[in-house]
């Protein structure tokens, strides 16, 4: 497989290699090794979820606060959908930027979203299917939410949607990112870099 660094830093692609013959094809979606010499991160699944989507769902943007964070590695299963990451982490020097990628089952490319970072993204099939695997197990009351169509990240969603966009209640109403950063909500980029194994970084960053 190849991994390569998106303009968000600690966002990651990650194209599989397809061996296809007339039954179908086969890849690897996940390697431990790999992921972790390409990205510096050990990632180590701790739990898996799954969701489902119609065509036009907007699901975001989501992550998990520090501590105790969540890593996630994103991947289509089936359907397809525009996958977004957001650098939520203040005082990172890409704050507010983002990345997006196109998550097709047919391919099986995938997203490493590290820790700190915002996750969202719009099915652009109907029984669109994400699969996350998650560095930790679900903490009630940590998961920070933001909104989708905060005016202030201009996130390309209009450009992929034929509809109008079917979003949660909880969703809708949460909070932009300026909004969540008055609120102490969000993680510092030193946070973030010293759960990465990158303290001194971290310090550096935080002074």
């Amino acid at each position: 497989m190849r991994i390569e660094e998106t303009a968000v830093p600690d966002a990651y692609r990650i194209m599989p290699k397809l061996l296809t013959d007339p039954r179908g094809s086969f890849h690897e979606s996940y390697r431990y090794d790999l992921l972790a010499a390409e990205t510096g991160h050990e990632f180590v699944p701790r739990q898996v979820n799954y969701s489902a989507s119609s065509r036009n769902t907007v699901r975001g943007l989501h992550g998990v606060a520090i501590p105790p964070g969540q890593a996630k590695l994103v991947s289509c299963v089936r359907g397809a959908l525009l996958d977004v990451v957001v650098d939520v982490r203040l005082g990172s020097p890409t704050f507010g930027e983002h990345v997006t990628t196109v998550l097709d089952a047919r391919d099986g490319r995938a997203m490493f979203v590290a820790e700190g970072l915002a996750h969202g993204f719009v099915a652009l099939t109907d029984d669109t299917c994400i699969s996350y695997l998650c560095s930790t197990e679900y903490v009630p009351g940590t998961q920070l939410d933001l909104r989708a169509f905060d005016p202030e990240l201009g996130l390309p969603w209009a450009r992929w949607l034929t509809g109008e966009a079917l979003l949660s209640e909880k969703d809708a109403a949460a909070p932009t990112v300026a909004e969540a950063a008055e609120l102490g909500l969000l993680p510092t980029y030193a946070q973030c870099l010293s759960l990465y194994g990158r303290g001194e970084e971290g310090q550096r960053a935080a002074a």
